[in-house]
């Protein structure tokens, strides 16, 4: 199994930002600067030459956490390229990494690259449906991951997966118990793959085995949660120009230490705390859970300088910077999108952390492909969605494809050097979110925000249509969190025999009282449209949330279903 993108493009439609006029978008990418030669590991090889002791990592398990130097982490690497070579891993082939926030995890998938395969991050709380679906899928021939870890035993999931999967001939598990575990056929991580001694002779087959730019760097598998995941398929250039892209336009240096709530093995993770660090020659601090108290911690102990995460984790930070104040000096921007932000908070991410607040939007396809800019008022963030980052495009249509007015809702569209090379063996799909002239269906509704750039309007399959009027679901949540009683906000339809669909608010309030009436004087007060105003209120304590904090409105529907009117 070959994973270039020339083998991809042989079997999937011209890449996006393809056209008439516009046959040969790889060597403008290339002569634009946002493709290259090079890959992230030469980046590493650069930054351990020249700044050997220089923190690459800074891994926390719990309280304690480890240090890996830039020169100390290339020498992981090639110790466990070593050891994947030892276990038959082959050009093309897709490593399985199952793995919490760690070093371990980061110098796996540079590893894989270092011999021509293919990382295939898939976060923790995947269990054996899923992860049996995609090694199955991916013909993946090793599965690393921990041996258990916060009461689910990997060790047995895997088992139960090899069985059902003939291709997958290895399991590679941190701190196994020997007398336990070995006798499933499971594997050591320090014992069978990360040996002390590395082969001299396969050591020296490296450099001859390693990925090219153009070749596929990574398969990382979508959420899956309205039907089978998508294997979303990145070259290492695609992933350079995203994390490049997002950079600049921040202005971040090699000065940056990073951190982040979500997985690593998850896109948001995987580009802004492991490759865009890395890029830039700055430290990225890898931190196992999410523990809002134990981060601003680390944020203080680290001087930490720039934060990702969905804006749950932001709203995280405040509370507890408020209970139990931290030196947060360091911490100059926070970057966050996949829901609507709250004006209160940009405000309280400036006077309770200190930093100021980014908008974004992005997809695993393609990464961060708008962003608010730093020279921006601060509250932009509240307003919008950001403006395209150099090196793509987008575009809001009509479903005839043709442009919206100014202000009127459409199908948001995206093209350029970021963009995936498709889905992994499921090249159908992919072209059908592709149109005539390589433009790529975000499945996304926006508008233009009035300053250049767009507002996400919601999803094409979360539109909620009352009667005859569509619901803009992202707005009326977007005024919802202006209410001070409320910290968390979801807008899901439900069904209606009249009028078809009805809009219900799913509320995590301050307020036990907070209802129906409570919302209705708020969003009169705020002078929107009755048609807009949901009719129906349901308060959690909690939102639904995907590791990397977005709201999964599946679950919701579900509970709406299961929770009839009267």
């Amino acid at each position: 199994m070959t994973t270039t993108a020339s083998a991809y493009g042989e079997a999937l439609p011209a890449r996006a930002g393809t056209g008439p006029a516009d046959a040969r978008p790889a060597d403008r990418y290339r002569a634009e600067g946002w493709w290259r030669e090079e890959t992230i590991l030469h980046d590493l090889r650069r930054w351990a030459a020249e700044y050997p002791e220089k923190a690459a990592l800074i891994c926390y398990s719990g309280t304690e956490f480890q240090t890996v130097g830039y020169a100390d982490l290339a020498r992981r690497v090639d110790r466990l390229a070593v050891g994947l070579l030892r276990l038959g891993v082959r050009r093309g082939d897709v490593v399985t990494i199952q793995l919490p926030n760690s070093w371990e995890l980061v110098a796996l998938c540079l590893a894989a690259a270092r011999v021509g395969a293919v990382a295939g991050p898939v976060v923790p709380n995947m269990r054996r449906r899923e992860v049996e679906f995609m090694t199955r899928l991916t013909a993946s021939p090793v599965y690393i991951g921990p041996t258990s870890r916060r009461g689910f035993h990997y060790a047995e999931m895997s088992a139960e997966v090899a069985r059902a999967v003939p291709t997958l001939r290895h399991r590679v598990l941190l701190r196994l118990d020997p007398e336990e575990d070995r006798t499933a056929g499971a594997l050591d991580f320090v014992d069978d793959l990360y040996a002390p001694d590395p082969d001299p002779e396969l050591l020296s087959r490296l450099d001859d085995l390693e990925a090219l730019a153009d070749e596929a760097g990574q398969i990382m598998f979508t959420s899956g949660t309205t039907g089978e995941p998508k294997g979303v398929v990145h070259s290492h250039n695609t992933l350079y120009s995203m994390n490049r892209a997002q950079a600049e336009v921040l202005g971040l240096s090699r000065d940056e230490v990073t951190a982040m709530g979500s997985p690593t093995s998850h896109q948001a993770g995987y580009t802004w705390n492991f490759l865009m660090p890395m890029l830039l020659g700055g430290t990225a601090v890898q931190v196992d859970r999410w523990d809002p108290v134990q981060m601003l911690r680390v944020i203080e102990e680290q001087r930490v300088t720039f934060f990702m995460g969905a804006p749950t984790f932001l709203s995280d930070l405040i509370d507890a910077q408020r209970g139990t104040p931290h030196d947060l000096s360091t911490l100059h921007g926070f970057a966050t999108g996949s829901a609507p932000i709250a004006p209160l908070l940009v405000e309280d991410a400036d006077v309770v952390l200190g930093c100021r607040v980014h908008a974004l939007w992005g997809m695993t396809e393609n990464g961060c492909v708008t962003i608010t800019r730093p020279g921006q008022p601060p509250l932009r963030a509240a307003e919008s969605d950001g403006e395209a980052v150099p090196g793509m495009e987008v575009r809001i249509v009509d479903r005839a494809g043709r442009p919206t007015p100014p202000g009127d809702t459409g199908l948001l569209q995206v093209r350029g050097s970021a963009q995936c090379l498709g889905y992994f063996r499921r090249h159908e799909v992919y072209r059908a979110s592709l149109t005539t002239d390589g433009w790529f269906d975000t499945g996304d509704l926006a508008r233009e925000d009035g300053h250049g750039g767009i507002r996400i309007a919601g999803r094409v399959k979360d539109m909620i249509m009352r009667g005859a009027e569509n619901i803009p679901v992202v707005e009326v949540e977007a005024a919802l969190l202006r209410h001070s009683a409320l910290k968390d906000v979801a807008v899901v339809g439900y069904p209606d025999p009249r009028l078809g669909e009805r809009a219900c608010a799913f509320v995590v309030s301050t307020d036990p009282g907070f209802g129906l009436p409570e919302l209705r004087a708020h969003l009169q007060g705020l002078g929107m449209n009755r048609t807009y105003w949901p009719e129906r209120v349901e308060r959690l304590s909690a939102l639904p949330r995907t590791p990397s904090g977005k709201i999964q409105k599946f679950d919701l529907r579900d509970r709406l279903l299961d929770r009839p009117v009267g």
